[in-house]
């Protein structure tokens, strides 16, 4: 399982500093968009990310209504994946098809009260499951437990499928998450909320390796 930093900004100056944080302690993050109407917060526009250059790898978690009209707008030589939301109005078919057509991966995102059962046409033709453990849209959001039964079930359906968590970790829960199999987990809040990324993210990769000795 790999911890993956999570930067989610109201202003494009706080996205950049998170950035920068990030990039002594990681090769990948997690960059959030938001619109507004899906989620209550609206992050910066989703196209100044094609202004930052950085070294790492990323991820967009869209959190929009209409995450059709965002895709085009994202470009950096950076970004390997997009995932969007079940819940929200899109074209599967269309979406699917441009993001492959971009080189690009595709997840999918589905908050705590949507079943997996719901969703499982379109989970089974993206390569990762981004499954949210808190109310989207902002950081400290509590952490909704009955979604760990979901998570197991998804797993035992898709075996090969990429499993990702989002929203909610924290050192104590953080072995809940390795015993049912999660690939990643996205951590936002408990690692840059209090202004000591480095220190917060090397507690997290100590954790972890305590819970994998413990478990081999």
């Amino acid at each position: 399982m790999k911890i993956v930093p999570s930067i989610l900004s109201e202003n494009y100056d706080d996205f950049v500093l998170r950035l920068r944080q990030a990039e002594p302690l990681t090769d990948y993050v997690q960059i959030d968009i938001m619109d507004g109407v899906f989620v209550g917060t609206k992050s910066f526009p989703a196209e100044m990310i094609g202004g930052v250059e950085t070294g790492l790898s990323f991820e967009v978690h869209l959190m929009v209504e209409a995450p059709g009209q965002i895709v085009a707008k994202i470009r950096n030589r950076g970004l390997r994946k997009v995932i969007y939301h079940f819940e929200s109005k899109v074209d599967h078919d269309g979406i699917l098809t441009e993001l492959r057509g971009l080189g690009l991966d595709a997840g999918l995102a589905v908050r705590p009260e949507t079943a997996v059962q719901e969703c499982l046409g379109v989970a089974g033709r993206v390569g990762t499951l981004l499954f949210l453990t808190v109310d989207p849209g902002k950081y400290g959001s509590p952490f909704r437990s009955e979604v760990l039964a979901k998570i197991a079930e998804a797993r035992r359906i898709f075996p090969e499928k990429t499993i990702a968590v989002d929203g909610g970790v924290s050192l104590d829960n953080l072995h809940l998450f390795y015993g049912i199999g999660v690939d990643y987990v996205c951590v936002g809040s408990r690692i840059f909320i209090d202004g000591k990324p480095e220190d917060n993210f090397r507690k997290f990769l100590i954790r972890l390796k305590e819970i994998e000795e413990r478990q081999a």
